[in-house]
């Protein structure tokens, strides 16, 4: 008998909370396989097997959380397993269900039938995935799945909830209505009908832990102002079809950001130092931080020696990591080593904000939404397209004047990105 235990989870994560199980007891494995996922404050984990042999047993449910090292499942090398393939269970409950439908009554022959009723028996999906579909009101059967094994993943659901609504088949008087959507248990009480209990998971647990941390642990101090993003909107207008054509990347204001900030924090480099004890550790690298807001939460990975790259090579790698993040893809070395953040609430309409602390780093760049504003420019009133920006730093570290100077170098540099070039 192997036993199968949660493995390492990464630097500082001691717990995490078991996702979904892709075995169940009595399944053949073989080496390899991934048995159970594991979702910790930073990624999803892969448990793989490690011999062949039959599951026989699992010792935790989804939904619960469980420590490194404590058992997850057992492996018995010598046993045989079932052998039936993965869609046999489905396969065979579908004609029970419709059975009783098709003896009531004659269907014309030219009616379509009417879409599979949403049972949890009837599709492999996972537990967040069946969440979501009831929530939005869609047909799990309907999506095919991209997990292993065909199971159907949250991001096949949020996929299929981005696309335009499909028309649905006619029905004749002898069809029977589509189900209506699923929705959460509820006690039959008042009380129940106006409120919803959720158990936190592993990952929003860390992630308001980590926020209070970091409140409580630093002096922190948020200073503003605002960009006339006139240039940089005209240099992108002009370059990003080329840029995409000839390069294969959407070209966002976010890479003229980052390089404005490589330049500002090479200027002003406390501000991408970090507090160790009674020492000031300053960074002669910048691994840019770019927050990125995910179904399962705010996550922040990280672009190595972004000081060191041009701006096509930084646009890749924020499309990449993004992408990863979506799909929770991240490895925790996107996740670790970040020494400055750039948080950009425009894209969800903010226009003002002071952005928290990714702490140990002791300052962070809040980017807002582009607006038309009037504006005095040589005596005159104009209309230009600004955003507020805010730097919000650890006072303990970075003088008000060392932080207002950095934001200014980040204003005249996005005002004036062909200075970006010859820095």
């Amino acid at each position: 008998m192997t036993a199968i235990k949660v493995p390492p989870l990464g630097e500082s994560i001691v717990e995490a909370t078991v996702s979904r199980w892709l075995k169940n007891e009595g399944d053949a494995i073989a080496v390899g396989d991934t048995l159970v996922e594991l979702e910790t404050d930073k990624i999803t984990v892969e448990v793989p097997a490690m011999t062949a042999g039959v599951l026989t047993k699992r010792a935790h449910a989804e939904g619960d959380v469980v420590k490194v090292d404590d058992l997850l499942a057992e492996i018995d090398e010598g046993a045989v397993g079932k052998a039936a393939p993965a869609s046999a269970a489905p396969a065979a409950a579908r004609p029970a269900a419709l059975e009783p439908a098709t003896q009531a009554a004659p269907v014309a022959p030219a009616a379509p039938s009417a879409p599979p009723v949403n049972n949890a028996t009837d599709v492999r999906a996972s537990p967040a995935a069946q969440r979501v579909a009831a929530e939005r009101g869609i047909d799990l059967a309907s999506i095919p799945g991209t997990g292993r094994g065909g199971v159907v993943s949250k991001p096949d659901v949020i996929e299929r909830a981005a696309e335009p609504p499909r028309p649905e088949p006619a029905r004749t008087a002898q069809s029977p209505a589509p189900p209506a959507p699923r929705q959460p248990s509820q006690s039959p009480t008042a009380s129940g009908d106006r409120e919803t209990r959720e158990k936190m998971t592993t990952r929003r647990k860390r992630i308001a832990e980590h926020l209070l941390e970091s409140q409580h642990a630093t002096a922190h101090l948020t200073t503003f102002n605002e960009v006339d993003m006139s240039a940089v909107i005209a240099v992108r207008e002009r370059l990003k079809e080329r840029i995409e054509k000839e390069h294969g990347v959407k070209l966002s204001f976010m890479p003229f950001f980052v390089k404005a900030a490589c330049l500002a924090l090479k200027t002003y480099p406390v501000v991408n130092a970090q507090i160790d004890g009674d020492s000031i550790v300053y960074k002669h690298y910048v691994n840019m931080g770019i927050a990125v807001a995910s179904d399962a939460g705010l996550v922040v990975p990280n672009i190595k020696d972004a000081d060191r790259k041009g701006m096509l090579a930084v646009a890749r790698d924020i499309t990449e990591i993004a992408k990863r993040a979506r799909d929770g893809k991240l490895t925790m070395d996107d996740l670790t080593g970040g020494t400055f953040t750039i948080s950009n609430g425009g894209v969800f309409g903010s226009l003002v904000s002071t952005p928290i602390l990714n702490y140990p780093q002791v300052g962070i760049l809040g980017l807002h939404k582009t607006q038309d504003r009037p504006i005095a420019v040589d005596g005159q009133v104009v209309i230009r397209p600004m955003m507020y920006v805010a730097l919000s730093y650890d006072h303990r570290v970075i003088d008000g004047q060392q932080a207002v100077l950095f934001l200014v170098r980040v204003k005249e540099l996005m005002e004036d990105p062909a200075s970006m070039l010859v820095d």
